[in-house]
């Protein structure tokens, strides 16, 4: 066994530089506060589109690339059963027409007519019957008998016109109802045919001809074909400092290497209470040359930025008050702004000190 002795000034000179401790002076330089943000890119008015029902896929008239108009159609889907409903509707419709039912009417004024000229007849047999009783001529059940035959006459006449204006009434409200069922059965029918709701690109078609449609499924992505917004989630944590119109800097993994700018352009007031975070939305100050939907970003939202500060790195500050001297004093210090490397700080400290990186 080959045995190695290390002379001991040897071993002291090795323990000694292992634990020299690392030293600085604060240094005067530019700090920037930000908060991080994730996110994504999105086209502007980008939405997922749904089916209004559940139904097989009968025809696709766009392709992925597609540019379309808002009111374009984009799906057809199968609407058997709500083109028969359609048609029912129509045929009831018909039924209600004033010209399919004029036969009807017809007969009615035709019984107030035949009513009147009877309750015509009756009152003026009663009223020869009364001057007859007047010059005592006649009985007294002839008089009564006219006026039964009069008051009779006269309730049908009544009734015949009663019935008329029912039918009538009843008619109309029929005809009303079956406008409604009409326009029902249209807005059913329109639900199988999905049309765009913007003016925008086709990024995605999720479902193929045949395939069923549902309510809780997406079947397509839309967007603006030249226009896109950073939406990114920003913690709770950092929300109070967040204000519409700071600047961000954004990196992306498609153009590795680079920075762009943005701005702050929307905060949503809601916290998205299982991810503890609010969802905030930038636009690009000048967007890279070619951009896509669901893109991931990282970001920093420039909070705050003085151009001349005193700062030391992070790692040399002690529970974010203190910090420790050559002459191992524990000197409290007042800390500003805060980047990931370093920190401000405002009292306690000068160039001329020399501080300790605490023990990890």
């Amino acid at each position: 066994m080959t045995r190695y002795i290390i002379p001991i000034g040897v071993l002291y000179l090795f323990f000694s530089c292992s634990n020299k401790e690392e030293t600085i002076h604060p240094t005067e330089e530019k700090i920037i506060e930000s908060v991080y943000a994730s996110g994504i890119i999105k086209s502007k008015n980008q939405y997922q589109v749904y089916s209004t029902t559940n139904a097989i896929i009968k025809e696709v008239f766009v392709t992925e690339g597609d540019i379309v108009k808002k009111g374009d159609p984009l799906f057809q889907l199968s609407d058997e059963k709500a083109l028969l409903n359609k048609s029912s509707a129509n045929i009831a419709a018909e039924y209600t027409t004033p010209l399919y039912n004029a036969d009807k009417l017809a007969e009615l004024k035709l019984d107030i007519e035949t009513a009147k000229a009877r309750m015509e007849n009756d009152a003026s047999l009663l009223d020869k019957q009364r001057n007859l009783w007047n010059e005592g001529i006649g009985t007294k059940n002839e008089l009564q008998q006219r006026e039964l035959n009069y008051s009779n006459s006269s309730n049908n006449y009544n009734a015949a016109q009663l019935r008329f204006n029912q039918i009538e009434k009843q008619l109309k409200l029929q005809a009303k109802q079956s406008k409604t069922n009409i326009a029902i059965a249209n807005s059913n029918t329109n639900d199988f045919i999905i049309k765009s709701e913007f003016n925008g690109k086709i990024y995605s078609i999720l479902k193929k001809k045949g395939e069923m449609a549902s309510t809780i499924t997406p079947i397509a992505l839309i967007g603006a074909s030249n226009s896109f917004i950073i939406e990114m989630q920003v913690d709770e944590y950092d929300i109070t400092n967040i204000q519409l119109g700071q600047k961000i800097i954004v990196s992306m993994d498609s153009y590795k290497e680079q920075v762009f700018e943005a701005m702050l352009t929307k905060i949503n007031p809601s916290m998205n209470a299982q991810t503890k975070s609010f969802t905030v939305e930038a636009i690009f100050n000048h967007p890279p040359t070619s951009l896509f939907p669901n893109l991931t970003t990282e970001a920093n939202i420039i909070i705050h930025i003085k151009e001349h500060a005193l700062t030391i790195p992070r790692s040399y500050l002690l529970n974010n008050e203190f910090v420790i001297l050559a002459n191992k004093e524990r000197r409290k210090v007042i800390i500003g702004l805060k980047d990931y490397q370093k920190v401000e700080i405002l009292k306690g400290l000068s160039l001329q000190d020399e501080i300790v990186k605490p023990a990890q």
